[in-house]
């Protein structure tokens, strides 16, 4: 990365094979998370619920932000969180 990139931080959902819902929180690279996610070098809930498919994501400039977000996202019911993934791409950026 280059001195006049900036980072790019991100929250994001993914969908386990059982169906249930694990969100967190990445540096840069999103794609690359869910790959280590699917290598079972991710999180340990994701690791014995493999594949995980992304299924909502929110992009920030600071790590606060999307650390904050990850914090408040894990307190949602899985309502809430199941209304974010179907409303997911249906706004123009995320």
């Amino acid at each position: 990365m280059s001195g006049s990139e900036e980072r790019q931080y991100f929250t994001y959902m993914v969908r386990c094979a059982d169906g249930t819902l694990y969100t967190g929180f990445t540096v840069d690279d999103l794609e690359k998370r869910i790959r280590t996610h699917n290598s079972g070098k991710g999180a340990r809930y994701t690791r014995s619920r493999l594949p995980v498919e992304l299924v909502w994501y929110r992009r920030f400039s600071t790590e606060h932000e999307a650390r904050s977000l990850e914090w408040h996202m894990k307190r949602k019911t899985r309502k809430e969180k199941e209304a974010l993934a179907a409303s997911f791409g249906k706004d123009k950026e995320q």
